[in-house]
C-alpha cells in the first residue's frame, strides 16, 4: 500500500488504527499486515532522536522556521525517526487566516522547513528549494493543541532531491501534504559557500509523549 493511501483512522496520539489488511504507523513508517483485525501502534513504539540545531550560535542566524531565538518565528525543532524527519508544532490564533483556521502560507512554511531538514540532516548537505507543490486536503484548526509534520526522501536524481512532506492533525488525520524539489550542493561547497554545518542528534531516545511535553 502506498504511503499516501494509508488509512488514518485513529483518534489517539501517535497511533493509527486501520481495519483493512494493511496499516501504516505514522512514526515508524512501516506497513504491518493483519487480517481483518484492528492494529494499534502504541505511543511506546515511537522512539526518536532529537536533532541538535548546529546554527543556534551562528551570528545573524534568525531563520523564521527553525531559529529558537526568533521572537516571531515558528521556532520549530526536529526529531530523527529512521529515514524521516518529524516535528511537533503548536498553532495559535496568531497564525490563522479565516477564523480558527491555520493560514495556508503558514502550512507551506512548516512543510518546507521539515522537508529542508531532510536535506540538512539526512542528506548531510545544503540545498535550495526549486519547486514546492502543495495539496491542501482539509482545514487545519488552530484550536488543536498541536500538529504533526513528517518528511522523507522520495527520490534522488543526481543532485536533485524530491522530498515528501505531510502535515497531520492531533487526531492523526492527514490535512495537508507537499512535494518539494531541492537542488543540493556537494558538501564541501555547502560548507564553504552556504555555511552548512553537519547536525548531530542527542544521545537520549524520546517517546512520542516526551516529544509532546517539550
Amino acid at each position: 500500500m502506498p504511503r499516501d493511501s494509508a488509512m488514518l483512522l485513529a483518534g489517539i496520539d501517535g497511533g493509527i488504527l486501520d481495519t483493512e489488511n494493511e496499516v501504516f504507523c505514522f512514526f515508524t513508517k512501516k506497513l504491518a499486515y493483519v487480517k481483518k483485525k484492528q492494529y494499534l501502534c502504541t505511543q511506546n513504539e515511537f522512539i526518536m532522536k532529537r536533532i541538535i540545531n548546529p546554527w543556534t550560535q551562528t551570528p545573524g542566524y534568525n531563520c523564521f522556521g527553525c531559529s529558537p531565538n526568533n521572537p516571531i518565528g515558528a521556532r520549530m525543532s526536529f526529531f530523527e525517526d529512521g529515514d524521516s524527519i518529524v516535528s511537533v508544532w503548536r498553532p495559535t490564533q496568531n497564525h490563522q487566516s479565516w477564523l480558527n483556521t491555520l493560514h495556508g502560507g503558514m502550512q507551506a512554511v512548516l512543510l518546507d522547513e521539515v522537508c529542508g531538514w531532510v536535506v540538512f540532516h539526512l542528506l548531510k548537505t545544503a540545498g535550495v528549494t526549486a519547486k514546492m507543490e502543495m495539496r491542501y486536503i482539509k482545514p487545519v484548526s488552530t484550536l488543536q493543541d498541536y500538529i504533526k509534520l513528517r518528511a522523507y526522501l522520495k527520490e534522488m536524481r543526481r543532485n536533485v532531491a524530491i522530498v515528501q512532506g505531510e502535515l497531520y492533525g492531533a487526531d492523526g488525520t492527514l490535512l495537508c501534504e507537499c512535494t518539494c524539489t531541492y537542488f543540493t550542493f556537494p558538501q564541501e561547497k555547502a560548507k564553504e559557500e552556504m555555511g552548512y554545518v553537519p547536525s548531530e542528534v542527542e544521545d537520549k531516545n524520546y517517546t512520542w509523549e516526551e516529544c509532546l511535553n517539550m
